[in-house]
Order: structure tokens, then sequence, then C-alpha cells
């Protein structure tokens, strides 16, 4: 290899390094967002992360741009960036779309239903029939995550699942509990059990209906929830 094609070579091995560090980085910021170690309307410090993570602040700054298109941060001129904090509006809105995606990927599941996928989501849902019975929603919570994505995931449309994790990350921003409202825990696992049963038959109308009305129902109770809120404040 001449000079010229060694340094073309380190030259690409720089680009692609670059390019790894900031997916890596991009990454593990998205995850601090979505576990809520990054809060709704905290400012991202660059340097404390370029310390923490060991780089510059250049990688740091390239995935918070990446993390701004996703819609999980905006950029407050003179100010920084900050955790983008959805308002109760945004997450309707958002619910009624993931509504009309969710429902879809139940049609097209149902479609697509064997015994296998069915043990799955059956075992899903029995356990989170003994955890409601508990009221522990931090045990639901994961189980509930699982059973969503494995649906979405099985339905075999793969600009469906990426659109719908995109909306469902950014409603990771707004966190009113509203599954704990009401006797919302079981109230809930009464809805994927009704899900359940719609897919096993191979309906793909009733699988989509209840898999729209799961969503909408939701959205109901998070609005119930943030009006419960601002009465009790």
């Amino acid at each position: 290899m001449d000079v010229k094609n060694e340094l073309s070579h380190l030259n690409d091995l720089s680009v692609v390094k670059s390019v790894s560090l900031t997916s890596a980085l991009e990454k593990e910021l998205e995850r601090l967002i979505l576990t809520g170690e990054l809060e709704p309307g905290e400012r991202i410090n660059e340097i404390h992360l370029s310390n923490r993570f060991g780089t510059s602040r250049g990688p740091i700054r390239e995935a918070t741009r990446s993390l701004e298109a996703k819609g999980l941060v905006e950029v407050v001129r003179n100010r920084g960036v900050f955790v983008r904090r959805l308002s109760v509006q945004d997450a309707i809105e958002i619910y009624d779309v993931r509504a009309a995606l969710f429902g879809q990927a139940g049609r097209l599941l149902a479609e697509r239903m064997n015994d296998e996928l069915l043990a799955e989501l059956t075992r899903l849902v029995d356990e989170m029939d003994v955890v409601a019975e508990r009221g522990s929603f931090d045990d639901y919570y994961p189980l509930n995550l699982a059973f969503h994505n494995f649906i979405v995931t099985s339905a075999g449309n793969r600009t469906l699942t990426a659109e719908y994790h995109r909306f469902v990350n950014k409603l990771h921003l707004f966190r009113a509990r509203a599954l704990v409202q009401g006797g919302g825990l079981a109230v809930s696992n009464r809805e994927h059990r009704a899900m359940l049963e719609a897919l096993a038959s191979g309906d793909g109308d009733r699988a989509q209906m209840t898999h729209w009305r799961h969503v909408a129902l939701a959205k109901r109770r998070v609005i119930a929830a943030v009006d419960g809120a601002s009465r009790i404040d």
C-alpha cells in the first residue's frame, strides 16, 4: 500500500470509529432518557457526559442532534439542549396515532398467527395476571412493554414497527402512570386477554378493533390521571 492509499485507509478507519462512537453514545443517551435518569426538562450537560464517557464533546453533540431528530431532545437557542418535555396535548395526539398503528399490527398478526406466537403471548398475559393481583406497577410495566413489542415486531411489517417504536419512545417522556388509576393493572390485562383471544381466532377485523380499543382506553386513563392530578394540585 502506497502512502496516499495508506492515509486514505486511515481516514476511512477514523470515520468508521467516529460514526461508531456517535452511534454508541446516541443509544446510551437514549437509554438514559427513556429510563428517566435524564428527566424531561433536564439540560444535557456536554462536559459532564464527555467526562462520564471519556470522550470529547463533539460526538456528544452529534448524538444529541440525532436525538433531536427523534423528538427526544430539543435545542433552546442560547441555552442548550434539553430533554423534551411532552405536553398533555402532545401525548394525546401520539396516542391517537399509536392506536391506528397498533390496530393494524393486530390485524396483520392475526393473519399469521401460529402455535409458537400464541404460546408466547399467552405466557406474557398469564404473567401479567399474577403481577396485577399484587398491584406491582414496577413488575407489570416491563411485561406490558414486552407484550406490546412482541405483537408489533411479530406483525411482519418493518416500517410499521419502526414508526410505532418512534411514537412509543416519545410517550416515555410523559410519565403519567395511568395504568394504576381505577384498578388499572387488572383492567389493562383484561384488555390484553381480549386482544389475545382475537388473535387466536385469526379474525383480522376483531383483532384490529381490540388492539385499537386498548390504546384508546389507555389514552382515556391518561386523561383521567392528569385531570385527577390537576384537582389534587
